[in-house]
């Protein structure tokens, strides 16, 4: 499967969120969010970000909002997310640290993009 394949099932099978410019460069795309789901037990929020330019300004605060309001996810029970800088932005929507990380586990293959 090629990368862009690759990235257009990943889109196909999640609950996708745009932020996009208004004004002068309409419609041009400087954020994105998706979510993994059940739509009740659990959500995976994923890949958050703002383009680089467009950041400082509350917009990704906003985004995540967005994404944790939407009426199909407010029946989920359990969140999880992973990131390595952004802690405090998700603190601010009740985002903790796992009580007993010790119980989680994952597989996870580094090579196996390359091989397919």
């Amino acid at each position: 499967m090629s990368g862009r394949a690759r990235i257009e099932t990943v889109i196909e099978h999640s609950l996708c969120f745009g932020l996009y410019v208004n004004g002068e460069r309409s419609g041009e795309q400087i954020g994105f969010a998706r979510v993994l789901t059940d739509f009740s037990a659990i959500a995976y929020l994923m890949d958050v970000f703002v383009l680089e330019p467009y950041r400082g300004r509350g917009l990704g605060l906003w985004l995540t909002e967005t994404v944790l309001a939407h009426p199909d996810l407010t029946p989920v029970r359990r969140w999880i997310l992973a990131t390595e800088d952004a802690h405090s932005l998700y603190v601010r929507f009740g985002f903790e640290p796992l009580a007993h990380p010790e119980h989680y586990m994952h597989r996870f293959d580094p090579d196996k993009y390359r091989r397919d």
